[in-house]
């Protein structure tokens, strides 16, 4: 089935309505980061140079700086990923994030899918992938971890075992700085065959910003590189990077994943109690809602009709129209959503 994979859940927001289809957590950068990047300004008449935010990255992670790159977002990585990684068989796992397909599919690739059934949790299978599977032969794979729609943690071992000779395993892990630890983050002392994508645009509020990064073998960073126009990163994105990865900012990011992990169990248990499930446990920012109980057809206008803006479903491979996902927000709109999703479970069973 045909998708739109440029739909972003920007495009199901609109003025007057509460904002649960965008998964970014702040609506701006805190005041200490925006008095960085209001100090970054004075510097726009220089090109900008990417090297301090290279070695803050590469000192964050502990690994060597050609194995990083900053980028403007996670999403132009997927870009270079697609024109600087010549793969001939690529297999994107989803549902997940649908840039990297649409970024390979414009570069010309013929994208192959894996697509996770609902019955599993949407969970992977790593021997999918093994000598014998459906997919050994895939040159190229992605998938997201934790995976936006279903907000899905996979285990690290299953995502290292996905390696094979010849063969490069893409990890996007945008929203690993909102888990708890970032446990399951395969960035470590052994890249090899590896590039993890990296954002800072959903923590910190700068998705106007695009601040990412990648980190990973350095023979794949290097064919990045070489794909990346000039000046790429802008000066206020060096300084927010190196900003958000100072030790002050990764403490307030880890109090923040504790809070949004609380805060999601209140929006699990709300959805609960009024007849909705979600698609697995979540260890994301959202949570993926299957609405069907409500009926097939999408409930995302009768929503915005109910004030709430919420990210449609059908556009991610995998999916259908009666999935919805939710970003985590505080308890009382948790409360709110789940109470117009109930009332549009009345109207629609008067209508």
């Amino acid at each position: 089935m045909s998708v739109d994979l440029h739909h972003h859940g920007d495009r199901d927001v609109a003025p007057g309505l509460v904002d649960l289809a965008v998964n970014v957590r702040l609506p701006g950068p805190p005041p200490w980061l925006a008095d960085v990047i209001a100090d970054s300004l004075r510097d726009l008449g220089r090109y900008p140079d990417a090297a301090p935010a290279a070695e803050a990255i590469a000192a964050h992670h502990g690994v060597d700086p050609a194995c990083v790159l900053p980028t403007a977002g996670g999403a132009e990585a997927f870009t270079l990923l697609a024109r600087g990684v010549h793969a001939a068989r690529p297999v994107v796992v989803h549902p997940q994030f649908t840039e990297p397909e649409a970024a390979l599919t414009a570069a010309g690739r013929v994208v192959g899918r894996c697509v996770l059934p609902r019955e599993t949790g949407f969970r992977l299978d790593p021997r999918a992938f093994a000598e014998g599977g459906v997919h050994a032969q895939a040159d190229l794979v992605v998938v997201g971890n934790p995976t936006n729609p279903t907000g899905v943690l996979h285990p690290a071992s299953d995502l290292l075992a996905l390696r094979a000779p010849g063969r490069v395993v893409v990890v996007d892990e945008a929203f690993m700085d909102a888990v708890p630890g970032e446990s399951q983050s395969v960035i470590g002392p052994d890249l090899e065959g590896l590039l993890v994508v990296r954002s800072l645009t959903k923590t910190w509020g700068l998705a106007g910003l695009r601040a990412g990064y990648v980190v990973g073998d350095p023979s794949v960073v290097t064919a990045l590189r070489g794909m990346q126009p000039p000046w790429s990163v802008s000066s206020p994105a060096v300084a927010a990077t190196v900003a958000c990865l100072s030790e002050g900012a990764i403490a307030e990011a880890e109090a923040g994943a504790m809070t949004i992990a609380a805060d999601r169990d209140v929006l699990v248990q709300e959805l609960a109690a009024v007849g909705l499930g979600t698609a697995a446990p979540s260890d994301a920012p959202f949570v993926l809602v299957d609405t069907s109980p409500l009926g097939t057809t999408s409930v995302r206008e009768e929503m915005a009709d109910l004030g709430f803006a919420v990210r449609r479903g059908e556009t991610f491979p995998g999916l259908g129209p009666s999935w919805i996902r939710l970003a985590v927000r505080d308890p009382e709109t948790s409360r709110a959503v789940a109470a117009a999703l109930a009332e549009l479970g009345r109207l629609r069973r008067v209508a």
